[in-house]
């Protein structure tokens, strides 16, 4: 195996590739703009490609897979593909179908990667984020473990290779973990990681449970259209990321990604810029030596930038937590 295409191995047996390309775009991004970038990104050397229903964009990235699967680029066991349920389809007879749904409209017949996306639940409904007639979120609660015997059921079924969860806290991890009768342990937990966050406790437990952690936002610069403050600090801009930047003669992006991958975390990267899409897989080229992970270790402040706060009455809201 080239070193562009690195994997783990999950609890499963199955292997992830450490760097992935995330699909998230704002409304903003024209459609076929995510079809062209993925593409982009297959012929760049991404073999890891990180979806979600939330994203309304599943068809976008199914039509880029089959592009480079009839191209001949790729087959379709070159490609790992991972996409999310979505809190409104909690409940545990929509689990499967909402599955469907998204292998149709990724045009696969299976998943690499299928995880629950977020531990809130809300109302089920064709709308992604349900409101009443005050504009408050209609929440719903759905116990967990019953969700994620659901999703037990798909990964018997054949339709999803794998399956994880995405931004659980310890205590959730441990609902599902300690959970009687437990079929397959969770193979990931996909989190919100980057110099300013860390994520160390959590990366400590996950290791311990043998789940890999997928870090999104790894350059922290995403501003999402809820949870996201407009002021928050660029993490790229940052004078320590940049000075080492200029030492080892690459970007504050490249220096970003390297340390979460030094540190046995996958990274998931986002660019709608062919540069930066080719530039992402020098990652590989280069190592930092200890002495810089510890400095960019001392950077850390706990600083989310997509902290969901419009969910935090949640029972299952997930950031109270330390961890």
């Amino acid at each position: 195996m080239n070193s562009k295409h690195q994997c783990i191995q999950l609890n499963d047996g199955h292997f992830i590739p450490v760097l992935g390309f995330g699909t998230y775009a704002s409304e903003k991004v024209p459609k076929k703009m995510i079809t062209d970038c993925t593409k982009l990104a297959i012929d760049a050397g991404f073999r890891h490609i990180d979806a979600a229903y939330l994203y309304q964009n599943e068809e976008e990235v199914g039509l880029a897979i089959q592009s480079k699967i009839e191209d001949g680029t790729v087959k379709r066991e070159d490609i790992f593909c991972t996409s999310k349920l979505w809190s409104t389809s909690h409940q545990p007879e929509l689990v499967r179908p909402s599955l469907e749904r998204t292998l149709k409209r990724l045009q696969l017949n299976y998943v690499d990667l299928y995880l629950i996306h977020f531990p809130v639940s809300l109302k089920p409904g064709d709308e992604i984020y349900p409101k009443d007639e005050h504009g408050k979120f209609k929440l719903d609660i759905v116990d967990l473990c019953a969700i994620w015997e659901a999703m037990e059921k798909c990964k018997d079924a054949g339709l999803a290779r794998s399956i994880g969860v995405s931004n659980f806290n310890r205590r959730q991890l441990e609902r599902i973990l300690n959970k009687p009768g437990l079929k397959y342990k969770p193979v990931c937990n996909q989190v919100e990681c980057h110099p300013y966050l860390n994520q160390s406790k959590l990366l400590d437990f996950c290791k311990s449970k043998d789940i890999v952690l997928v870090a999104y936002g790894a350059l922290g610069t995403q501003r999402y259209k809820y949870g996201v403050d407009e002021s928050a600090p660029v993490l790229l801009d940052d004078p320590v990321l940049g000075a080492m930047a200029k030492k080892h003669k690459r970007t504050p992006a490249l220096v970003a990604l390297r340390y979460q991958l030094q540190r046995g975390i996958v990274a998931l990267v986002k660019s709608f810029n062919e540069e930066r899409i080719k530039e992402n897989m020098q990652v590989f080229e280069f190592q930092l030596p200890s002495e810089d992970m510890k400095v960019i270790d001392g950077l850390n402040r706990n600083f989310r930038y997509f902290s969901a706060l419009m969910f935090e009455g949640h029972p299952n809201f997930p950031f109270s937590d330390e961890y």
